[in-house]
């Protein structure tokens, strides 16, 4: 799935800067002008394949784009970032805590609070002052996920699209546990069985989430208003009142939810790059090239290093994973006679990509 925001050719050149956000259930893809709009955006199913998924959102982005658009910075974040880093050629890489953090001062001054939730993980992000100061994120339970809602209305018979909608239609909802998502799957199944309408147990489960997430994620945290609410579970209003309704305080969505994290890498490439305008832009044919992963066991000491490395046309650019930085190096096609790497490498090879 993508959206796209149409743009025109102006005169002169555009300058684009580009944002890439790689994640376990979406990559998204923001390009944004020299003055910080969003002037087009992808939001494409992950699937387990990053690489297509990076190129499929990057072609997206630049039909999109006017023919006078010239790209002058990338940025990446997300689980995947250094694997887009590679892809794209990043001028700067960093954590999805920083990029959504940055995109969300970028459209709601003087935000205190951002929750974030995604299709399997969530956070909490606490800023004072346009500074992060404190931040947690649950990875362990799906409870409270974009994921777990998407399967709970499959269960239902109901399109995720009309989940929220069906909450805010509740007049008595009912109390389903929230703590664990094994659990609350079977008490919600019982309440669907003991004949409670599909409005209460959707808004039961929206309020059952949040518990999860202010028990879990947010516990001891100082939640101060302007709260905004970012990421794919964000498009459900359903888990927006409920927000509201256990924390006493508005809560904001921006325009972009979706693509925030992008967003925010893209405002950190234009920072990096700077005046100077140099990039290290692969240029979007580049990033169309032939990718491959590959994956070997370092056995040079006892920490047994899971290195990663990235080829292209057989030629490695990229490698990562070493505790020492041994393996840590761009552009070297054959060293694998190094020390650690005779006996491993060739047994434990593997595709990934």
């Amino acid at each position: 799935m993508n959206t796209i925001k149409p743009v025109f050719a102006e005169s002169g050149t555009l300058e684009v800067f580009l944002g890439i956000d790689v994640g376990s259930v979406s990559t998204n893809v923001a390009a944004l002008d020299k003055h910080k709009n969003v002037i087009a955006e992808s939001y494409v199913l992950t699937r387990g394949r990053p690489i297509e998924a990076i190129q499929e959102g990057m072609q997206i982005v630049k039909d999109a784009l006017p023919v006078n658009a010239k790209v002058r910075g990338v940025g990446t974040t997300g689980s995947g970032r250094q694997l887009a880093g590679v892809v794209a050629g990043a001028d700067i890489v960093k954590n999805e805590i920083t990029a959504h953090a940055v995109a969300a001062l970028h459209f709601v001054e003087g935000v205190h609070t951002i929750i974030e939730i995604g299709g399997q993980d969530s956070k909490i992000i606490i800023l004072r002052h346009g500074v992060v100061t404190d931040f947690a994120m649950n990875t362990v339970c799906a409870a409270g996920t974009g994921s777990f809602l998407d399967r709970q209305a499959s269960r239902l018979g109901i399109r995720i699209e009309e989940f929220g909608n069906l909450a805010l239609r509740s007049k008595s909802p009912v109390r389903i546990a929230g703590r664990c998502a094994v659990f609350a799957e079977s008490d919600m199944i019982h309440k669907q069985q003991i004949g409670h309408s599909l409005e209460d147990i959707t808004k039961g489960l929206c309020q059952a989430l949040v518990r999860n997430y202010l028990n879990n994620v947010a516990k001891g945290k100082e939640i101060r208003p302007p709260i905004v609410f970012q990421g794919g579970v964000a498009s459900n209003v359903g888990m927006k009142q409920a927000f509201e309704e256990a924390l006493g305080h508005e809560v904001l969505i921006p325009k972009y939810h979706k693509v925030m994290g992008a967003i925010g890498a893209a405002i950190l490439a234009q920072d990096a790059v700077g005046e100077q305008g140099k990039t290290n832009f692969r240029g979007f044919d580049g990033v169309m090239r032939n990718y491959k992963t590959t994956g070997f066991e370092c056995d040079g000491c006892s920490n047994r290093c899971e290195i990663v490395e990235i080829l292209v046309e057989g030629n490695i650019v990229a490698r990562w994973g070493s505790r020492c930085g041994k393996w840590d190096n761009v552009g070297m096609q054959d060293d694998r006679d190094a020390p650690g790497a005779a006996k491993s490498r060739p047994g434990r090879a593997h595709a990934a990509g």
